[in-house]
């Protein structure tokens, strides 16, 4: 099932929107541009849409974590969210966070991934996490490499041929960024 865009007033450049922490009636508008990245794209290698009730509750269990979950809010409407995770369980792990950052199609390529990570990593730099790794569904998703590349990410490795969605074979791509006082231990 795709689901029609929100009306957004098209820009022709990159525009600042607002970051904020996101609220619980954010949470429509947060499943509505995940599900159409689900549904519709690579990025994801979820394949069916979570519900409402599991998109409130997934977005409950990251803020029971005391970890940030942002949207980006451009002319009222939300247009963006991004939010960290543990990377792994294990609790050697427990410095090392995943981030995940999703723009609704109407008004990607206007910097509004960019502005969420960079406001998410400065957010987790500020909770003295010390790594944040990208795990970026498609190697042709450049839109994703280029914005973590700009927010300092490297990459680290590709994992080919890991996912099947809508019957092709893709790679999950590695980014990592040290996050805080770049000469200390972490």
């Amino acid at each position: 099932m795709t689901h029609p865009p929100v009306t957004v007033v098209k820009v022709a450049g990159p525009i600042e929107p607002a970051i904020r922490e996101s609220r619980p009636e954010d949470v429509a508008e947060i499943r509505r541009i995940y599900a159409f990245a689900v549904e519709n794209g690579t990025g994801s290698f979820e394949e069916l849409a979570p519900s409402l009730e599991d998109m409130a509750a997934r977005r409950q269990t990251v803020l029971d974590r005391g970890l940030p979950f942002l949207v980006a809010e451009y002319r009222d409407v939300v247009v963006g969210y991004a939010y960290a995770g543990p990377f792994r369980p294990r609790s050697a792990y427990r410095y090392t966070l995943e981030d995940s950052v999703y723009v609704a199609p109407e008004v990607r390529g206007l910097g509004i991934g960019r502005a969420l990570l960079r406001e998410l990593v400065a957010r987790c730099t500020q909770l003295g996490y010390k790594q944040m790794i990208a795990v970026i569904g498609d190697s042709a998703n450049a839109a994703s490499i280029n914005s973590h590349l700009a927010a300092g990410y490297e990459h680290i490795g590709t994992l080919r041929h890991v996912g099947l969605k809508f019957g092709q074979w893709l790679d999950s791509v590695y980014m990592q960024r040290r996050l805080g006082d770049p000469d200390q231990p972490g």
